[in-house]
């Protein structure tokens, strides 16, 4: 209903914005004529020209007219125009490049074409904030990609880069211009390169709110966020038919690259929202955790939180029993400020949770297991996740704050044979080339490995901290004491040993491995004094051309 009444309204508004404009820009033109009389041709030239323009800017807002852009209604969604209307602050955008047409004279397309070609792209802002966007218009051609597509999100990229401001791309389009050939996957590889040039310089986002196929999937896979509409828009490389045609597989689109799959199956796409509503305004909401570019700090903003608050809740939340789950979201939600986290891929590897939240008011990435979800222990498909996730807040000067609970990696030979060792690794690389400030909370176990990968001292960790119930162990009492005392009959005395000895975080505190062992109701105080004290860190790594990380 709501969605309908939003739709309707801007519909509404749109149509009889254009209806007017397109009156009065006729009606002047006729009057001109009737008075241009004794005028020189010069001037009359001048009147046409005036007059023209601004029938060309009516027509260049239907896009592919009144029929099609009904029938993107009825499939739920709104048109590209509707959607940046809704996505940007109001009155704030500027369209560039509204009256460039495609150059395509081979199979009739010389007889048809439509000002601005099948995207919108130009300038706007939200909340304030400068963005860069494009909105492919589904309405012309299906939103194919034709050379003059390409070159419009281009320019935009372009300057994006050059004023420093995130661009957000809302794909809605069937793929390459069959008809323009070679021509639209080259304007593919241009818009490929520069997401490239601009990976780690601004953020770039990708909003899935239709189809997205074939070559053109890979422009979002090399976005640092990529967002779908649940039931609306999908991601795949060959469609069904071609599936069917090769394997003699019978699937939808949905099934093959729908929103469902892509947020818990392939971890393609990092969300999914409801509606392009839903999706429009929850996108305004998450830019605001993001600096303008790699040149600003994490953005910070007046918060009504107390940095100093004590947080009791906190002291009872992990259980005495080191064996039981607990929800690590509500250490987060109880810790960061007014409870308002904004998790990323929330349904993909649920063994490890990323996302962003604000202590006093600064934006920071926050990192934890999940001891819920397989104990926490870390995996192929969290390795990479988290990995990802700490390159990104490292590349935009977003401070890490780590809770740990893990008790090592996922053992077995399905994880063995498609490479933990490989991608396993890909989180500790992450962790270890940041030069953010990274602070650290151990909340129960840091067993192995796994210790050395989650943020540890050891990998320039600026500030660590453990709990009470805190375990720093290369792994578990029972393990252990299996190992060590093999053969021995007194197995359960020398079990309560180990325990004593190393259940506990004084071995790592004795060491300096954790600077101090803290009341879980402190936390959050401790942190916020720690990145008010870490906001003129200054580290820099080896200079290099680049690095070789594990892919």
């Amino acid at each position: 209903m709501i969605l309908n009444q939003v739709r309707n309204t801007l519909r509404s508004k749109y149509l009889a914005s254009v209806g007017l404009n397109y009156l009065r820009s006729n009606t002047t033109f006729n009057l001109n004529r009737t008075y241009t009389q004794g005028l020189s041709p010069s001037v009359i030239n001048s009147l046409k020209v005036k007059s023209d323009l601004k029938e060309k800017r009516e027509e260049s807002l239907l896009g592919g007219g009144q029929k099609r852009i009904d029938q993107q209604h009825k499939k739920g969604k709104l048109t590209a125009r509707e959607r940046i209307e809704l996505l940007l602050d109001d009155d704030s955008f500027v369209e560039y490049d509204s009256f460039m047409e495609h150059r395509c004279s081979d199979f009739g397309m010389n007889k048809e074409k439509y000002l601005g070609d099948s995207v919108v792209t130009g300038r706007g802002l939200i909340n304030g904030r400068t963005v860069f966007v494009f909105s492919q218009d589904f309405t012309v051609f299906g939103g194919s990609l034709s050379s003059v597509h390409a070159k419009k999100i281009c320019k935009i990229m372009d300057q994006a880069l050059v004023i420093g401001a995130p661009v957000i791309g809302l794909n809605d389009s069937g793929g390459a211009r069959i008809q323009e050939g070679v021509e639209s996957l080259a304007g593919y590889a241009d818009i490929f390169q520069r997401n490239v040039m601009a990976s780690g310089v601004i953020p770039q986002i990708s909003l899935i709110m239709g189809p997205c196929a074939g070559g053109a999937v890979y422009s979002p896979a090399l976005t640092d966020f990529t967002f779908m509409v649940n039931d609306t828009s999908y991601l795949f490389i060959t469609g069904p038919d071609v599936v069917k045609s090769v394997t003699g597989e019978n699937v939808t689109q949905q099934e093959l690259g729908g929103a469902k799959v892509h947020t818990q199956q392939s971890g393609v796409a990092h969300l999914a929202f409801e509606n392009d509503i839903d999706a429009l305004i929850r996108l305004r909401s998450f830019i605001n955790y993001l600096p303008q570019s790699n040149r600003d700090n994490a953005p910070l903003r007046a918060s009504n939180d107390p940095s100093d608050r004590i947080v009791l809740s906190l002291d009872q939340l992990v259980p005495l029993d080191n064996s039981a789950a607990y929800d690590m979201k509500e250490i987060i939600l109880a810790t960061i400020d007014e409870k308002d986290f904004f998790e990323i891929m929330p349904d993909y590897a649920k063994n490890i949770i990323v996302g962003f939240a604000r202590m006093n008011g600064r934006t920071v990435g926050i990192v934890a297991n999940q001891p819920k979800v397989a104990a926490g222990c870390l995996d192929i498909n969290s390795s990479v996740k988290g990995a990802r996730f700490v390159r990104f807040c490292d590349a935009f000067n977003i401070p890490i704050i780590t809770f740990v609970d893990v008790p090592g990696f996922l053992p077995g030979t399905a994880q063995e044979y498609h490479g933990i060792i490989r991608h396993g690794a890909k989180l500790l690389y992450a962790f270890a080339e940041a030069t953010v400030p990274k602070i650290t909370v151990i909340t129960r176990k840091a067993y192995g490995g796994a210790y050395d990968v989650m943020s540890s001292k050891h990998l320039r960790g600026d500030c660590n901290y453990a709990w009470p119930t805190a375990e720093v162990a290369v792994m578990g009492a029972q393990g252990a004491v299996k190992i060590i005392f093999k053969g021995t009959k007194d197995i359960k005395e020398k079990e309560e040993e180990y325990i004593d000895k190393f259940a506990n975080p004084f071995p790592a505190a004795s060491r300096g491995f954790v600077d101090d062992i803290i009341e879980p109701r402190m936390t959050r105080k401790i942190i916020c004094q720690d990145l008010d004290l870490l906001s003129t860190k200054k580290l820099k790594n080896p200079k290099k051309k680049h690095d070789n990380m594990p892919l």
